[in-house]
């Protein structure tokens, strides 16, 4: 469950990894700017694929409950 860069604009997550955390994860372009578009992840289950090649995800609004809680 890591990341795969760090940086001012908080973790980024690569499709098919994981999700260290369930909540809003919103997709970034390629090179790290918004794309408006958000998907949800369950922590545990992996993130989707992409549509363009280089694109990453951000949690963006954790989810309230057990699993979205960053420790």
């Amino acid at each position: 469950m890591g990341t795969s860069k760090s940086g001012s604009g908080g973790d980024r997550y690569k499709p098919g990894q994981s999700a260290p955390y369930s909540g809003q994860y919103e997709r970034l372009g390629s090179r790290g700017g918004s794309t408006g578009e958000e998907v949800t992840g369950v922590r545990g289950k992996t993130l989707p694929p992409t549509p363009l090649p280089k694109q990453t995800y951000r949690l963006v609004d954790p989810s309230n409950n057990g699993s979205g809680k960053k420790r």
